[in-house]
């Protein structure tokens, strides 16, 4: 049917054409009767071609004016998200036509589907820079004085949500200062690390060993997370009226003691076992006291900085933590803040310019200045050309 209205015009040309010649040689080509009727075809070509017209004109609306309209209108539908839109019918219609319509259908399945992965991608970007700000709220840190110890804290996560945490936590006589770093980063180790911030902060106020928060943070930790999740710490115990330090490690990194008089870094393994490794470790975790003397610091972090990698150097090395041991030595200003900046500027310089932060990073520096007040101290502010681009800027929490 389509073939024939397509090529019914060129029937009507043929045949006008072939009787107008016809009548050219009637005398010789056609009976008298037959003559008579091609004279009356020529009498009636101006309604034959007006029917010819008509037919033409149908066939185009049809065919391809009212397609081409249809799928304006579904555009505009599709533009300003009706409902309304859908997919076009592709009947009898110009192969054309018909050709562009499918491929608009398959376009907007497609885009509809982007619209809507497009939508959900948007709620759960907001849900996780909601989680972020939740975090954020959680790692800033109400001032915590020690009167003997000066502390300096900041945390960098790689992600919207980081798995690294801290606290400083003050009960009585005894002040907890912890460092965490759930595996991983993201969503689920961001949400493991505000339990562990919770429980922390809530046993801290019943339990005065370290141990004995962390092996009860355990306890509840372990049956509600999954077991692939497992969280490093490293927690300090200073009992301001003994002037002793005590700690105890969750499989975290080592912590670094600066000898003030030896002029020397020394590294002490944290131990224990991770939370999350197994449901009770309290039989694991063990408090120990830590030799400090005056103007000694005290060095906390996670793996962020010493396996921050140096995008400069062909082998891709990493930062490691003899030469962190080195940054802390050769800190012109060993205080809390001074030491704090120099980790951070020559952190800065080994990533260099085009840095990649793989890995979420959390320093803490404590500084056991005893009685006297620190005076003129260096500022939290650190000068932009000491620092490469990359910059996270640590901020003094006492």
């Amino acid at each position: 049917m389509n073939f024939l209205l397509r090529n019914l015009f060129f029937i009507f040309v043929f045949l006008f054409l072939v009787i107008n010649g016809v009548l050219l040689f009637g005398d010789t080509l056609l009976s008298p009767e037959s003559y008579i009727l091609a004279q009356a075809y020529i009498a009636y070509a101006p309604a034959i071609a007006m029917l010819e017209v008509l037919v033409l004109a149908g066939l185009a609306y049809f065919t391809s004016i009212k397609p081409v309209r249809s799928l304006k209108k579904e555009i505009a539908f599709f533009l300003t998200g009706s409902k309304q839109g859908g997919s076009l019918k592709v009947g009898n219609m110009n192969p054309d036509v018909r050709f562009v319509i499918n491929f608009f259908n398959k376009s907007l399945e497609i885009l509809k589907n982007f619209k809507e992965e497009f939508k959900a991608g948007r709620i759960l970007k907001s849900e996780v820079e909601f989680a972020s700000e939740i975090q954020r709220h959680v790692l800033k840190k109400r001032t915590v004085i020690v009167p003997s110890i000066d502390i300096v804290a900041d945390t960098k996560s790689a992600t919207e949500v980081g798995g690294d945490s801290y606290d400083i936590i003050g009960q009585g006589d005894n002040y907890y200062v912890y460092i965490g770093d759930v595996t991983g980063h993201g969503v689920a180790s961001g949400f493991v690390m505000m339990i562990v911030n919770a429980l922390i902060s809530g046993f801290s106020k019943i339990v005065e060993s370290s141990a004995d928060i962390l092996a009860r943070t355990n306890e509840i930790v372990k049956p509600r997370v999954k077991s692939n999740i497992l969280m490093t710490l490293l927690m300090i115990r200073w009992n301001e009226r003994e002037k002793r330090m005590y700690m105890t490690g969750a499989g975290h990194e080592y912590l670094i003691v600066y000898k003030a008089l030896q002029k020397k870094a020394f590294k002490i393994k944290s131990g224990g076992v991770a939370l999350g490794m197994t449901k009770n470790i309290s039989k694991i975790l063990k408090e120990t006291q830590i030799s400090i003397e005056k103007d000694d610091i005290i060095v906390l972090y996670t793996d962020g900085i010493t396996e921050a990698r140096n995008g400069k150097s062909e082998s891709d090395m990493m930062l490691g933590i003899d030469r962190l041991m080195g940054i802390i030595e050769n800190a012109p200003v060993k205080t809390a803040q001074g030491t704090f900046n120099a980790i951070t500027i020559e952190l800065s310089k080994f990533m260099g310019y085009g840095h990649r932060q793989f890995d979420d990073i959390t320093l803490i520096t404590m500084h056991y200045k005893g009685d006297r007040i620190i005076e003129n101290d260096v500022s939290p502010d650190i000068p932009p050309q000491f620092i490469t681009e990359w910059n996270w800027r640590g901020e003094s929490v006492l």
